[in-house]
């Protein structure tokens, strides 16, 4: 544990020099201070709000435990949910402060403005990282049992759920009114100041896709922890926990060394992908090269393997996802939109569907492999493995939404075609970096609640089941329904959220002379206050779902009814995600094909039919689907939890 607490300080460390270089640039003009300034006082305004929502039922749940199992485990719950409370703000406020200077470093070329919009992402993904490992490191020396971790997982879920949740509500809500009225009906552009929702829209990038994605990670690199350190401990095997912990150790190292290489490419780069495609790679090289090392010093070669498996598969099914959310499958799907909106649909759907083959046999394989290999231990190892340079990837994700919004305040403050043509290459390759963080946050989720499903068995005593067990096809029957019950609330809370912000921005165009002329601005914080309103009243029942779901089940039906559970909420929920994430992100990417001058190019037929499957994929791909991720982590560690406090 010592050395997870040296690496984690020294990524806090490097966390800080990274945000005080980015500070240290020049925000722009007046504009685009002004425009950035509106950005971060709506985003803290919602997660302000939103921790008004939660934080009561963390203090409550802290103190119940406290009371009936001890102060301790009431620490670690706490400290759980304050650092994945605090790992989601530190990263955004970074994030909504380096917009509008990506924006003006524009200015000076591609490299310039690339190195402060990764820099800006890199902030969220080693926060995460290192202050998942400070918070591990702690709450073992306060609790002395790896058991006991448990509760800090739990802690971690219980925000990232409603963080994910809240976050995707807002976010699409803004996206498919801005969408509706100001694309579809008002034919203004992207990024238009016109629209009332614009400032909604950059918000809600924001408080989604990086307050939002950095708590579901944080969530998926405790959980892989805890669970591959319990099965250790349960085997009594120091060398099994040893190897876990080396291994995460060295992937916030490989993160930190990748992170200084990308930052140093960006300047003189003409290729924004092919830079960080380099930095992605350098950091698992790093890792893998390091974990040989190591394992010749342990003579721990499965334990190599299970973890080098673990990586392949992170790597294999992010690219499966830009192989699909890209490219000549976007370009067939752009082209069935000149059909009209139901062919484009039809065939999203079905190219969602059919993504889902690979990336399962993918992760059964390797699931397959590492427990020949290792038992459970070895499953739980592997997703370690694969979210071990978590510190890379997340900034890599969370880069696209800083890009997004420097696009956004370049548009408003006027800054020119040539800034405007540069953030425009950044966003598109924010636009493949965020379909591929999304398959890399489903498949992480699978192995994660695999893992996790492990420990529930080990600490539940099932051994085995009896099929002829009503309660294990009951368990599983309910929870193969739940991400599709879960999923409703979810879109059904954008659908009436976005009602609102629709009408809401039909009102001001209305009432408001001068809107569309630009002589006058709109009310752009009614739209953040709507879009806020509709995410905290609708974000409380799915999240309590989540939780309440096993507990139920436990005790109506006991342990082999929640194993049944855990497994059909896994097994379906991989599957809607996936479909979700994929159909979403190739209708959005088919848009935009079609906006560079496509099949008739912006205001055409062919452009209505794609407006209106980016819209329907809004919510699949930013809401629900990701939501699914948290729902089958928190259901699962929170069965692990009900069986250690009835042991």
């Amino acid at each position: 544990m010592l050395l997870v607490l040296v690496v984690s300080i020294l990524g806090i460390s490097y966390v800080l020099l990274l945000s005080m270089k980015i500070l240290d640039s020049s925000p722009g003009n007046e504009k685009t201070i002004q425009l950035s300034e509106i950005i971060q006082k709506g985003a803290r305004s919602f997660l302000f709000h939103e921790y008004q929502v939660f934080l009561p039922f963390v203090v409550a749940l802290s103190l119940l435990l406290g009371f009936l199992l001890g102060w301790n485990i009431a620490g670690a719950f706490f400290v759980g949910a304050l650092l994945s409370t605090l790992s989601g703000f530190f990263g955004m406020t970074i994030a909504t402060k380096a917009n509008a200077r990506t924006s003006w470093a524009a200015r000076h070329g591609l490299g310039k403005a690339l190195k402060i919009a990764f820099s800006g992402g890199a902030v969220m993904g080693l926060t995460v990282s290192s202050l998942g490992l400070l918070g591990l490191a702690f709450v073992y020396a306060l609790t002395k049992d790896a058991s006991k971790v448990s509760y800090y997982s739990l802690g971690a879920s219980f925000v990232a759920l409603f963080a994910r949740v809240g976050g995707g509500i807002f976010t699409k809500a803004a996206d498919v009114g801005a969408d509706i009225v100001g694309k579809t009906e008002a034919n203004l552009p992207e990024d238009d100041p016109r629209n009332p929702a614009v400032i909604a829209d950059n918000v809600g990038d924001n408080v989604g896709d990086v307050a939002g994605m950095g708590a579901d990670l944080f969530e998926s690199y405790v959980g892989s922890i805890f669970s591959t350190l319990a099965l250790a401990f349960a085997l009594n095997d120091e060398r099994k926990s040893s190897f876990a912990l080396f291994t995460i150790s060295a992937g916030l190292l490989a993160s930190m060394l990748a992170v200084a290489l990308t930052r140093f490419l960006s300047d003189k780069s003409k290729d924004a992908a092919s830079t960080l495609r380099k930095g992605t790679i350098l950091a698992n090289v790093v890792l893998v090269a390091s974990l040989l090392f190591y394992s010749f010093y342990q003579k721990s070669f499965f334990e190599f393997f299970v973890v080098l498996v673990g990586v392949l598969i992170g790597i294999a099914i992010g690219l499966l996802t830009e192989f699909y959310t890209s490219g000549a499958r976007v370009e067939r799907l752009a082209k069935s939109a000149l059909m009209g909106p139901a062919n484009f649909l039809i065939n999203g759907l079905a190219l969602g569907m059919e993504s889902t083959l690979v990336v399962t046999l993918m992760i059964a394989l390797g699931v397959v492999f590492c427990h020949r290999l290792l038992g459970l231990y070895g499953v739980a190892l592997s997703a370690v493995g694969m979210l071990a340079t978590l510190g890379m990837s997340l900034s890599i994700d969370a880069y696209g939404p800083i890009a997004d919004n420097a696009g956004g305040i370049a548009q408003m403050a006027g800054l020119g075609e040539d800034v405007r043509k540069i953030t425009d290459q950044l966003d598109a390759v924010g636009n493949t970096t965020a379909a591929m963080g999304k398959g890399f946050a489903i498949a992480s989720a699978a192995m994660t609640s695999l893992a996790l499903f492990a420990n529930f068995a080990s600490v539940s005593h099932i051994e085995s089941f009896d099929i002829r067990q009503p309660a294990l096809f009951v368990g599983a029957l309910i929870g193969a329904m739940l991400p599709f019950f879960f999923s409703a609330l979810t879109m059904k809370a954008v659908g009436y959220a976005a009602d609102e912000m629709v009408e809401e921005i039909r009102r001001q165009i209305r009432e408001i002379p001068g809107i569309i002329s630009g002589e006058s601005l709109p009310d752009y914080a009614r739209c953040v206050q709507i879009a806020t309103r509709g995410a905290l009243k609708r974000m409380v029942v799915p999240s309590l779902l989540a939780v309440g779901s096993p507990v139920l089940t436990y005790l109506g039906l006991g342990a082999v009814a929640v194993a049944g559970l855990l497994i059909g909420a896994t097994a379906c929920g991989v599957m809607v995600a996936i479909f979700m994430s994929n159909s979403g992100g190739a209708w959005d990417n088919a848009k935009k094909y079609v906006e560079e001058g496509h099949f008739g190019g912006k205001g055409s037929v062919t452009h209505k039919a794609t407006v209106v499957g980016d819209t329907v994929g809004d919510p699949f791909k930013d809401t629900a689907g990701p939501s699914i991720n948290i729902l089958i982590k928190l259901m699962a560690v929170t069965s692990v939890v009900i069986a250690t406090m009835r042991r």
